[in-house]
């Protein structure tokens, strides 16, 4: 059975965006989604509200905005068929570099790790497991980590998991020539390395 993860950070609301884009508010409708994990910075009560509302089962870590929420833990690890998926918000890790970012998912015992902070969507796969950064949901500005002179595209994640396979598909609103806003999907798929079994 399929189940459908929402991974969504470095919202910043209200201190450096108004809110999540209506066109991504309109893909988020209650009922679809499973699970919401929440890569920090999410900054205000309303918000928090809102995503619980798309999905009572939220998942939230402490990211380096989070001052007043003492009790959250800087990492979570949910496990969905036979995925174990990490997630941080990334200020505890030096840089997003893909063996620190191993290091990381091997300290956690996971074969994916969600890590938020770059605010730019990024995943790939390395020595077997999965690494997704989802970017920002609202385009909030960074002030590490991405090139001053970089456009910060709004982007979210969906990861559809089932038994040892994962597709994640991408959301990102793009501006076209003429200046509209538009929503890209992408789809990326992931499978976990079977071990071979003994005799085989």
């Amino acid at each position: 059975m399929a189940f459908l993860i929402l991974v969504i950070g470095d919202l910043h609301i209200p201190d450096r965006a108004l809110d999540i884009p209506a066109k991504f508010k309109k893909l988020l409708a209650p009922g679809k989604i499973s699970q919401t994990l929440c890569l920090g910075n999410l900054t205000d009560k309303s918000t928090y509200d809102y995503l619980r509302s798309i999905s009572p089962d939220l998942k939230i870590v402490k990211g380096r905005m989070d001052v007043e929420a003492t009790s959250l833990p800087l990492t979570q690890v949910v496990t969905h068929g036979g995925l174990r998926i990490g997630f941080l918000e990334g200020f505890t890790l030096v840089s997003s570099e893909p063996d620190l970012l191993l290091a990381e998912a091997n300290k956690l015992d996971v074969d994916v790790l969600c890590y938020g902070g770059t605010h730019r969507f990024e995943c790939f796969e390395y020595m077997d497991k999965f690494f997704v950064s989802p970017g920002t949901a609202t385009g909030a500005f960074s002030t590490d980590w991405v090139a001053e002179n970089d456009e910060v595209v709004p982007s979210f994640v969906l990861m559809d998991v089932q038994g040892i396979s994962l597709t994640l598909y991408v959301y990102q609103l793009r501006k076209d020539d003429k200046g509209a806003e538009n929503v890209a999907v992408e789809k990326v798929t992931y499978t976990k390395p079977v071990e071979p079994t003994a005799g085989s």
